[in-house]
């Protein structure tokens, strides 16, 4: 039987998954080009942020805790700057893809509506036509064309929708699992002698 993808993973005591980083320094958790910036302003490095959204996609709907480990043990100051960090950095990411979203189901909206005015012009247009009877070839070419360009925006809207809708929703998700985990330290192995 295969094993499970989260016993690739540390557990505390509690049975929560450890994601574990790994680092020199606090000040490689971040962005380079912000130096001036305080830490909880700073984004975080982008290899750490796809390093943590993909073991948190990897491990699913499983409990979990992001725990830092530095060469030597931050102060109280750092690690309390680290939580806010990562907290307020993935609030900011959702509220990013919950943006992302809203535009995305404005732009699903205008193109149904447009679709279904260009549609009921369509039937308006076709019965004209067999009103005045034989409608010439131009009339039907035109009165077909509004039919095709008023289906083509309404399924443009319903895949853009129904395609786009549930990634958003999952990636809104995963962010706020992220910034709502729990950030632990742990001390640094203890040199050789």
């Amino acid at each position: 039987m295969p094993k499970k993808i989260v016993d690739r993973y540390d557990q505390t005591v509690d049975g929560l998954v450890i994601v574990d980083v790994a680092a020199r320094r606090v000040e490689d958790l971040y962005e380079d080009f912000d130096k001036t910036a305080p830490y909880h302003k700073k984004d975080l490095d982008e290899d750490l942020v796809n390093y943590l959204t993909e073991c948190v996609r990897e491990i699913g709907q499983v409990d979990f805790v992001i725990r830092f480990m530095f060469e030597s043990f931050p102060s109280e100051d750092f690690m309390l700057r680290v939580r806010t960090s990562v907290h307020k950095f993935f609030i900011y990411q959702r509220e990013l893809e919950l943006e992302a979203m809203n535009k995305m189901l404005r732009t699903a909206a205008t193109l149904l509506v447009i679709g279904i005015i260009i549609l009921v012009l369509s039937l308006w247009v076709n019965h004209l036509f067999v009103v005045e009877g034989t409608p010439s070839f131009l009339n039907t070419v035109f009165a077909e064309g509004l039919t095709i360009v008023a289906w083509v925006s309404v399924w443009e809207a319903l895949t853009t929708f129904l395609l786009n809708w549930p990634q958003h929703l999952s990636r809104i998700k995963l962010f706020r699992n992220i910034a709502e985990a729990p950030v632990q330290f742990q001390q640094p192995p203890a040199p050789h002698s």
